[in-house]
């Protein structure tokens, strides 16, 4: 007779316990502050995590527009897309967007992070951007974040 009894709990919608937190981008790299809020909004963090269910917190970055980067990657980092036109491809440098739209800048990189799927096209609405230190969010009651101490 076996009494022990091991099982495996699958995390769901409902037993998610998703909380909101803010992250400060200020001084932050952009890939590996990229890396750390992609791993919170997939939810691997916590102990419960299940690959195929939205499990993640939501997070909510501001300051996008204080964000660094390491080497010659802000003259030589390009950003390639199409119009869909003939000739209508477009490339802009990091330090244009940067200037213009600092929030793409971190979205396109937490984007890239997350899977390529119907899952990752819902975890990233879990992602909120701001540049400056105001955001819509306070009935949410955020909780701050330290990126410095996560691994």
């Amino acid at each position: 007779m076996n009494t022990l009894s091991y099982k495996t709990v699958s995390a769901n919608k409902a037993t998610a316990n998703k909380k909101w937190l803010v992250v400060d981008a200020e001084g932050q790299t952009v890939g590996r502050l990229a890396s750390k809020v992609a791993k919170i909004i997939r939810g691997k963090h916590k102990t419960n995590f299940t690959p195929h269910a939205d499990c993640g917190d939501n997070v909510i970055v501001i300051n996008a527009e204080k964000v660094s980067f390491s080497g010659t990657k802000l003259v030589d980092k390009e950003y390639v897309r199409y119009t869909g036109y003939p000739g209508g491809q477009r490339i802009t440098t990091a330090q244009d967007m940067l200037k213009k739209h600092p929030e793409r800048l971190i979205e396109k990189a937490v984007k890239g992070m997350l899977p390529k799927n119907k899952l990752g096209r819902q975890l990233y609405t879990n992602l909120k951007v701001y540049t400056g230190t105001e955001h819509k969010h306070e009935a949410q009651q955020p909780e701050v974040f330290n990126l410095d101490t996560f691994k």
